[in-house]
């Protein structure tokens, strides 16, 4: 508890006043900072599917926010976890099916490849990256600070498209998710930074069809600054600036710890045409259904039994 004492005279000095008040008003403004930082890209869209991705309406919205079918395409299969890869990779079909005409596969294990300037020429005149599913501490060990994580920022900055599945879709945000070298069944594992295109943010795929939806109160519970987002298969959420729109077939699990469900639940669920703002945090349904809204509360979550 922070108190400023009175002397016996009931006098106070202007500058001892202000210096109280300061003090007494930080936490309030670090929350303030909090809320006032950009969460999503300044420039450029992300696209981030939770994994079996059927729906050809995800892919196509990649690809109109990439320029169009003949936009220069690299798609990164590396979490998959072979050795090598090439233009006949089966990951491919999903964007030629949809019309791609100027799809790359880039590849490697190796950083001091992934920190060469040969290697990265690609993604300079790339408008759409995509990162394939598999392990997502694969593609840390590869990528995380090296010239290809700053080239697939570059694709942002000129006004691109990043996008990923499953563990493709993890590695987008700042908190890195099931990211442990033994089993994708520890949540806070050995790699714990992911490429941070969203900040502030863990991304938890596969959400209902694997039951995972509880999953992610284990992180919050630890990193409760931290914003959680499931994505079950099929479903994705298109990110501008710092609001996402849902698309897809299945549902999306917001875990915020200032809020929950008047039924005590810590997480709810948003759907295909919802949005939602990660800033402030506040979900946004249109039509008949905004009612179904009312149900959520501005009340921070009880402390969590360990």
């Amino acid at each position: 508890m922070i108190s400023c004492v009175l002397s016996k005279k009931v006098t106070w000095k202007r500058s001892r006043l202000a210096r109280c008040l300061l003090v007494a008003a930080i936490p309030f403004l670090v929350a303030e900072m909090l809320l006032s930082q950009e969460v999503g890209p300044t420039d450029g869209t992300l696209v981030l599917v939770g994994g079996a991705m059927r729906d050809p309406v995800i892919v196509e919205r990649f690809l109109v926010h990439a320029g169009g079918v003949n936009a220069p395409i690299v798609v990164i299969p590396t979490a998959g976890g072979e050795d090598t890869y090439d233009q006949s990779w089966p990951g491919l079909r999903a964007f030629t099916n949809a019309g791609a005409a100027n799809v790359t596969v880039l590849h490697t294990s190796d950083r001091d490849v992934a920190n060469s300037e040969l290697f990265v020429s690609k993604l300079r005149r790339a408008r759409g990256v995509w990162f394939g599913g598999g392990r997502q501490w694969r593609l840390v060990e590869a990528y995380l600070h090296t010239k290809v994580h700053d080239e697939i920022q570059g694709v942002l900055d000129r006004g691109g498209v990043v996008g990923g599945s499953s563990a493709g879709a993890t590695i987008l945000g700042s908190y890195l998710i099931r990211g442990d070298t033994r089993t994708n069944t520890i949540m806070m594992g050995d790699h714990e930074e992911g490429l941070g295109f969203l900040r502030g943010v863990g991304v938890d795929q596969h959400l209902l069809r694997r039951n995972r939806h509880a999953d992610m109160l284990e992180v919050l519970r630890a990193r409760p600054d931290l914003l959680g987002i499931g994505l079950d298969e099929d479903t994705a959420i298109v990110v501008t600036g710092d609001m996402f729109e849902i698309i897809g077939r299945s549902y999306v699990a917001i875990y915020d710890n200032q809020r929950s469900l008047d039924s005590g639940s810590l997480f709810y669920f948003l759907a295909a045409g919802d949005r939602y703002d990660m800033r402030s945090r506040e979900p946004f349904r249109s039509g008949r259904d905004q009612d179904s809204l009312d149900r959520l509360t501005k009340v921070p979550w009880p402390q969590l039994a360990r």
